[in-house]
């Protein structure tokens, strides 16, 4: 490793107003390790080296000056989900062929707009559509991570996992990401990274390709809870292209990092102890609630009696959106096209060439419980069934909760092709202790909290109030000094 693609954004930043290292050097050095390990991790779908080296030397110039910005000369990288103009975006999809926007996305804006340099694009699972990075058009991406003493290849979670996987392995200081039922905190927790997922609407939408409009929100991978509050706190903002996004003052996210926990209340919801969950995450959770005591922290029982429909409620909303949001991939436009005899044929061999598996099943499923005589018996009593689950947190949190510790996933990594192959339903539950931020709208964060006996990372979700994130880096603190800091033994 590199030294310089060792250091966290907090010490990047120190670094370079020092000057003990240019902008133009670090992104060298991290270039230099993304040509050797990308070959093995396929993090990245492009690396924008020059683009990247200009930026640096603009970064430079700005600091020589005394101009520095918030993210001056910190090099990241960039999920293919979100828009950039000029650069390859395509959603990790075939049918987005080629496709470069002239224009960029509000959230990479902000990030430019702050000094920040671009490496490149990172891969992830078409369309956000996946628990394991394996269904990118673009091969999947490989875990930095092994079981102790094997040389497996693991998945490194979903849909974010080359923002996951190009973090741990320390082939950028921080990425973004998006969350549409866990695909920031579950490739987090299984890459040993800090991944939280900001309240819908702290983040514009705009200028990132759509899943499911009313459940994606973006937010920062990092290897540090002090980097992803650094990043969030540039990455968020309200904007007019995007009337969800909320007109609410974002706080300065970096000053609650560290700040004492003593008298918070945190809430531990029964309904997560699942059947079957191993004994290492239960052990683990248990781990983080005498953390949190020994913090100063009140322990109190919640109940969120609705959370076992999240699952299933999540999986009937977010494919009805996916369908409707996919239509305008007809090959008309831009991206793939493939003739046909004419404009349906043309339409259907352009779908079917371009689409991936999951994401023509979950298309499918979608046009189904939109249907006539179904809509009533399956979306609007999922949607019934969302107002239940966000019902249930406000009553906590209106009870004097300030933040629930939840796990984060079921389990550690797990290996490539191991999981979905037959049944796609043992691949969804990956997202079982996730979703029910997504369908409420809340915040919520996974810190790194230990290893399994295989000496993989596992991590703890902390899911918080309406737009009140800086709470939860306040609370992810805790978890992290307790746990220290992870990173993968060297392989690749």
């Amino acid at each position: 490793m590199n030294d310089l693609t060792g250091l966290t954004i907090a010490a990047i930043r120190e670094g370079l107003a020092k000057r003990d290292f240019s902008a133009l050097e670090l992104t060298d050095a991290y270039l230099e390790v993304i040509d050797a390990a990308n070959p093995l991790l396929n993090a990245y779908i492009v690396v924008t080296a020059e683009k990247a080296r200009d930026m640096a030397r603009a970064s430079d110039q700005r600091i020589a000056a005394g101009e520095a910005r918030a993210l001056e000369g910190v090099p990241l990288g960039i999920k293919d989900l979100f828009c950039t103009k000029g650069v390859h975006s395509q959603a990790g999809s075939h049918i987005l062929d080629g496709f470069q926007p002239t224009y960029e996305s509000t959230i990479t804006q902000n990030l430019w707009d702050d000094g920040a340099v671009m490496l490149g694009k990172l891969n992830m699972d078409e369309f956000a559509m996946g628990s394991s990075n394996e269904t990118s058009y673009y091969g999947p991406v490989v875990n930095p991570w092994r079981k102790r003493g094997g040389n497996a290849d693991l998945v490194p979670g979903g849909s974010s996992g080359g923002s996951a996987s190009a973090v741990a392995a320390m082939l950028c200081a921080g990425a973004t990401a998006t969350d549409t039922g866990g695909s920031i905190r579950q490739p987090a927790a299984f890459t040993g990274t800090v991944g939280i997922k900001p309240t819908y609407g702290r983040c514009s939408r705009w200028g990132i390709v759509a899943f499911a409009s009313s459940l994606d929100q973006a937010g920062p991978i990092a290897r540090t809870v002090r980097d992803a509050a650094i990043l969030l706190q540039s990455m968020a903002s309200v904007d007019p292209k995007d009337t969800t996004s909320a007109d609410i003052e974002v706080p300065d996210y970096e000053m609650a990092v560290g700040e004492s926990v003593r008298g918070m209340k945190i809430g531990v919801p029964k309904e997560y102890r699942m059947d079957g969950m191993p004994d290492e995450i239960e052990t683990l959770w248990r781990q983080g609630i005498e953390w949190y005591r020994a913090a100063g922290a009140e322990i109190v029982d919640i109940s969120l009696p609705h959370t076992k429909y999240a699952l299933p409620a999540y999986y009937i909303v977010g494919p009805a959106e996916a369908s409707s949001n996919l239509a305008r991939y007809d090959g008309v436009r831009y991206g793939l096209r493939v003739a046909g005899d004419d404009i349906i044929d043309m339409y259907e061999k352009t779908r079917a060439a371009g689409f991936g598996k999951e994401v023509k099943r979950r298309v499918l499923i979608g046009t189904y419980v939109l249907s006539a005589g179904y809509y009533d018996a399956y979306y609007v009593k999922a949607q019934k069934v969302r107002t239940l689950i966000k019902r249930d947190f406000e009553e906590v949190f209106d009870s004097g909760i300030d933040a629930i510790l939840t796990p984060a996933t079921p389990s550690a990594a797990f290996g490539i092709g191991e999981k979905g192959g037959a049944d796609p339903v043992e691949m969804y539950l990956n997202d079982i202790f996730t979703v029910t931020a997504n369908m409420s709208g809340l915040p919520g964060i996974a810190v790194p909290a230990g290893q399994d006996a295989d000496g993989l990372p596992m991590a703890l979700q902390l899911i918080g109030r309406p737009f009140d994130e800086a709470t939860l880096f306040r609370a992810g603190q805790v978890i992290e000094d307790a746990a220290g800091f992870f990173s993968p033994p060297r392989w690749w």
